[in-house]
């Protein structure tokens, strides 16, 4: 199993909906986070994609020679990009990190936003484009000269003649919770993810992505997106679970929910399911917080909980067959520190530096006592 974490090119900080404790992410805050993570031990980031966002495929780029080991989730975007500009984007990426570049299928869910990008697809329609994408992409990524013809795409003769790193491209994930994201998962898919539902939930998905990849022949490993609001007592998480929504008033709420209403996206649908809207029984499963997605679109949900709890939590996860964890809490650089230092070692997961066998100079622990 590995364990992700993100970087907020949204925004960052203490609460939820508030400029309250705000941070801007610039680049040097960007770095912090990615390098915390990258010593920490976090296998890769995720970055985030959308209008509200930093780009991502620019973001990445900018922290590749400011981590070492670090591995970078970014969003490829179908009908945004082409399949021959994706590619050649990839490959130099691949190439430039030394390996470190994980691919990221979003097929968009904001019918308003998706419009402004020129795509005016049903949801149906775009995972027909996204399969088209991807079965042309592939072919170019790998060497292979080659001409495709489509219902949304007429390539002909395009080549990449950079190969990837990684053989034979980098791996490509995808979250979505319709039969056609499925669809699309058994045909082209590495990871499929899922958002942070109940295990009961989740464990339903797991199986039907299994039942579509057996008609193609093909595996599929499992991640899940979560937040993490851990502590060293049970009481302090569920404290700071409050603290996060306290400054949300019910108007931030109901405005934030007739955005995500308009999405023809079916897991954010499941997502605000989860809560409907109403700060009353977050707890939707043991230690899962439902309180993010009342004005956050996309992941809402939080393991919470001490460590011990959180542990067990993902454990049950893993248990179903999820390897991947991409973890997130706020703000992300003290709280990429918080889930290190309480959850990692209940998984034997080390820091960066223990695997180095030169010598490392450390500062004592704890800080200096008078003696």
């Amino acid at each position: 199993m590995s364990f992700f974490w993100f970087i907020p090119t949204h925004g960052d900080g203490r609460y939820l909906g508030s400029s309250v404790g705000g941070r801007a992410v610039t680049l040097d805050y960007a770095k912090q986070v990615a390098q915390a993570a990258d010593q920490l031990g976090y296998e890769g980031v995720l970055l985030p994609t959308g209008q509200s966002c930093e780009d991502a495929w620019v973001t990445a780029a900018s922290l590749i020679s400011s981590t070492e080991q670090l591995k970078f989730l970014v969003a490829l975007r179908p009908g945004v990009v082409g399949p021959t500009a994706a590619a050649r984007m990839a490959a130099t990426f691949d190439r430039l990190s030394n390996g470190r570049l994980l691919l990221n299928v979003v097929t968009g869910g904001d019918p308003v936003e998706l419009a402004g990008d020129g795509i005016h697809l049903s949801h149906k329609d775009r995972y027909k484009l996204t399969d088209e994408f991807l079965e042309a992409w592939r072919s170019i990524i790998t060497g292979s000269t080659t001409t495709f013809q489509g219902d949304h795409y007429d390539i002909r003769e395009a080549r990449a003649n950079f190969p990837s790193v990684q053989d034979p491209h980098p791996p490509l994930y995808l979250g979505g919770s319709s039969e056609g994201a499925m669809e699309v998962t058994a045909k082209h898919i590495d990871v499929y993810l899922t958002w942070g539902e109940t295990p009961e939930q989740v464990e339903e998905k797991i199986k039907k992505v299994k039942q579509y990849a057996s008609k193609t022949g093909r595996k599929v490993r499992f991640g899940i997106r979560l937040h993490a609001i851990v502590r060293e007592t049970e009481a302090a998480a569920w404290q700071a679970a409050d603290d996060l929504i306290k400054h949300l008033s019910e108007a931030d709420i109901k405005a934030a929910q007739k955005v995500f209403a308009r999405f023809d996206s079916h897991g954010q649908s499941r997502m605000s399911n989860l809560h409907k809207g109403s700060r009353e029984s977050l707890e939707i499963s043991p230690n899962l917080w439902a309180g993010v997605g009342l004005v956050r679109g996309g992941a809402g949900t939080a393991l919470v909980g001490n460590a011990g709890q959180v542990a067990e939590r993902i454990q049950e996860y893993k248990d179903l067959g999820i390897e991947t964890f991409i973890m997130s809490g706020y703000p992300h650089l003290e709280e990429a520190y918080r889930f290190a230092e309480l959850v990692f070692p209940y998984f034997n997961i080390e820091n960066a530096q223990s695997g180095k066998k030169e010598k490392q100079w450390t500062s004592p622990f704890g800080g200096i006592t008078a003696r």
